[in-house]
């Protein structure tokens, strides 16, 4: 019987670093790097990674509260067009739980989170060159000074998730 796989993506900070985050998951089978589009004011592109996974064995409530912690999820940053802090989904029913998802991780945080559930538009992969960035070279010093630090925090909140 072959293994159903379910996707979402995520924007928030560089690609580079969510699909590293994302890469070191226990039931992500894949994560495409690149610029995704949503529509309305969210249409132009912006860094992000869709996660193909196993609810089996990685839950979307996980895989969104990964996301949360991982990244500026509380921050108006000044970067906010390039590194759009989203969930994009794919189906209706997707929206709803992702929604309420980040709704229910709010006491998680101090600050609001600013996250987006937003409807996925378009993709558009990144250069062949810079995708799977951090497994290419992870003592490069962007690796070491941006991937490293939300590797240790996946490492030590987010152990038992790790593949």
């Amino acid at each position: 019987m072959s293994e159903k796989f379910e996707k979402i993506a995520f924007g928030g900070g560089c690609h580079w670093c969510t699909e590293a985050v994302f890469q070191q998951i226990i039931g992500v089978k894949l994560v495409e790097q690149g610029y995704i589009a949503s529509t309305g004011k969210d249409a132009d592109f912006s860094e992000a990674v869709i996660v193909h996974f196993n609810n089996k064995e990685i839950p979307l409530a996980r895989l969104i509260e990964i996301h949360l912690h991982t990244h500026q999820s509380t921050s108006s940053h000044s970067m906010r067009e390039k590194y759009r802090s989203a969930v994009y989904y794919f189906d209706k029913s997707t929206k709803e739980k992702a929604s309420e998802i980040i709704l229910n991780l709010q006491s998680h945080f101090e600050e609001e989170i600013i996250t987006k559930v937003l409807p996925f538009a378009l993709f558009e992969a990144s250069r062949k060159e810079i995708q799977n960035y951090y497994q290419k070279g992870p003592d490069r010093p962007f690796c070491r000074n941006f991937i490293h630090p939300k590797l240790s925090l996946l490492r030590k909140k987010f152990f038992k998730d790790l593949a």
